[in-house]
C-alpha cells in the first residue's frame, strides 16, 4: 500500500502527534498553524519541505489521505466534518465534541460518508497497564466485570508560569473554562477498553477548592474534581474522574469481577496487581500477584520512543491500520464511542450543577435520541466569536480569579508578546 500523506491541524500538540505517523512510515505533508511563531516548531518537528497554511479550508484542498485534528479541545467537530466532505479520514484529539448538537453533526456528516474513517485518538487505554489489565479480564479469569473505575489526576504547579503560559497563552483560552467532567477520556477511555462497556447514564459531583489568590491565574474553574459514575449496557457501574488535581499525580484503572480484580499500583510506574478469590483462582494461580507487564509487541523498540507511556504509537497504528483495512477502528475509538464520551462529559457536568441529577446517555445511532439534542449548543467556553459561555464552568456561578492573579497572568502575557 501507498504511503499514507497526513495532514495535522494544530502546531503545537500536534507535532508530538506527527512523529508517531512518521515512524508508521507515514509522510506529513501538510500542516495548518494560525500563530506565525510556531512555525519554525512546525518544521524542526516535521522537517523543510512540510507546506504550512494559516487558513483551515485552504489547508483540507492539499493532496492528502487523513488529517490529524490537534487544534483547541472543543472544536474538533466542525472540522472534522469538513473533513468528511473532502473524503478525508479524521484522526481526532479528545473530545469529539463541544456541544450536544455537535455530536449530532458530526455522526450524521460522517454517515453520508461511508469511505471514510474516524477514530478517537484517545492515546491512555493503550498505556502498558491498561493493556495488560484488557489482556486479563479477555482472558475470564476475573469472571463477570461488575466494576471499573479509574482516575486520571494531574496537578501542577501554580507557579510554574514557563509551563502554565506554555498550554495557555490568552486569558479566553478554553484551558481556563474547561469543567472538571470534561476532560474525561484519559479516564473513561481506558475503563471502556479494558472491559468493553458503554455508558447510559451519568451522575456526577464536584469538589470545589479555590486556588490562593496572588498566583498566575486566569482560570475561572474553581473545582478540583468531579466524581462520576455511570450505569453501563452490560449492567455494570463505572467510577472516575475527569482531569482531577487532588492528591499527589497518578493515573489509575481497576476492575472488578465476581472472581478476581485487577489494578496498576498508583506511583509504581505500570506495575499491577492482580488477585483472586481463593476458592476461584485459576488453577495453579497465585491468590495474590505483583508484576511489571510485558508490551509482548513487535514493535517494542518504537512503542518506547512515543509519548504518554507509548499510548501515542499504538493509538496512531491503530488509525493507520483502520485505514489500511477499509474499516472503522474498535470501540471505543469508534465515532460512536467518541459521541458517547463527549456526552457523558456534557451531561455530567449539568449533573453537577444539578445535586447529581442523573442524565440518560443519548446512542446517536438512533434518530429519536439525535432529535433530543439536535439543538443543544449549550457551552461553558467562550466561542470563536468572542461570546460568552451559556452555561457556568464550575460549581460556583459567581466564582472567578481575583484581580491580582489575572493582573499577574496579563502582565506575563504582554510580556512574551
Amino acid at each position: 500500500m501507498a504511503r499514507l500523506k497526513v495532514g495535522v491541524f494544530g502546531g503545537s500538540r500536534g507535532m508530538d502527534i506527527a512523529k508517531n505517523f512518521m515512524m508508521l512510515n507515514c509522510d506529513i505533508v501538510a500542516v495548518c498553524e494560525n500563530r506565525e511563531k510556531q512555525h519554525s516548531v512546525v518544521k524542526d518537528a516535521v522537517g523543510d519541505d512540510v507546506t504550512i497554511y494559516t487558513d483551515f479550508d485552504k489547508f483540507i484542498e492539499h493532496d492528502m489521505d487523513a488529517v490529524v485534528l490537534a487544534n483547541f479541545f472543543h472544536q474538533h467537530a466542525p472540522y472534522a466534518i469538513k473533513c468528511f466532505e473532502k473524503g478525508i479520514h479524521v484522526y481526532s484529539e479528545c473530545i469529539s465534541n463541544g456541544t450536544m448538537a455537535e455530536g449530532v453533526e458530526l455522526v450524521e456528516a460522517f454517515e453520508k460518508h461511508p469511505g471514510v474513517v474516524y477514530m478517537l485518538a484517545e492515546n491512555y487505554p493503550q498505556m502498558k497497564f491498561n493493556r495488560e489489565i484488557r489482556r486479563i479480564v479477555d482472558t475470564g479469569s476475573l469472571g463477570k466485570i461488575l466494576f471499573a473505575e479509574a482516575e486520571y489526576n494531574h496537578p501542577g504547579n501554580v507557579d510554574n508560569k514557563d509551563t502554565k503560559l506554555r498550554y495557555i497563552y490568552k486569558k479566553e483560552h478554553w484551558r481556563n473554562y474547561v469543567p472538571r467532567t470534561y476532560y474525561l477520556t484519559h479516564s473513561l477511555g481506558p475503563v471502556m477498553y479494558v472491559t468493553g462497556a458503554t455508558p447510559k447514564r451519568v451522575t456526577a459531583f464536584n469538589m470545589a477548592a479555590p486556588k490562593e489568590a496572588g498566583h498566575i491565574d486566569a482560570s475561572f474553574v474553581c473545582d478540583r474534581a468531579s466524581n462520576i459514575t455511570t450505569m453501563n449496557d452490560d449492567g455494570s457501574v463505572f467510577r472516575f474522574t475527569g482531569c482531577a488535581t487532588f492528591g499527589a499525580h497518578h493515573n489509575s484503572t481497576r476492575v472488578c469481577g465476581t472472581k478476581g480484580s485487577m489494578e496498576n499500583i498508583r506511583g509504581m510506574g505500570d506495575q499491577v496487581m492482580l488477585r483472586y478469590n481463593g476458592w476461584e483462582k485459576p488453577e495453579g494461580a497465585p491468590t495474590k500477584s505483583f508484576y511489571d507487564p510485558n508490551w509482548n509487541d513487535d514493535q517494542e523498540a518504537l512503542i518506547m520512543k512515543s509519548g504518554h507511556g507509548g499510548g501515542d504509537f499504538l493509538t496512531a497504528r491503530i488509525f493507520v491500520e483502520s485505514i489500511e483495512k477499509k474499516e472503522q477502528p474498535p470501540h471505543p475509538y469508534d465515532i460512536y464511542s467518541a459521541t458517547v464520551m463527549s456526552s457523558v462529559a456534557i451531561l455530567g457536568h449539568r449533573s453537577s450543577l444539578e445535586g447529581g441529577m442523573p442524565y440518560d446517555i443519548p446512542d446517536f445511532k438512533i434518530k429519536e435520541d439525535r432529535d433530543k439534542y439536535r439543538e443543544d449548543r449549550l457551552s461553558p467556553f467562550i466561542d470563536k466569536y468572542g461570546d460568552k459561555p451559556s452555561i457556568q464552568c464550575c460549581s460556583d456561578a459567581d466564582y472567578k480569579p481575583d484581580a491580582s492573579s489575572i493582573k499577574l497572568f496579563e502582565d506575563e502575557i504582554e510580556s512574551k508578546q
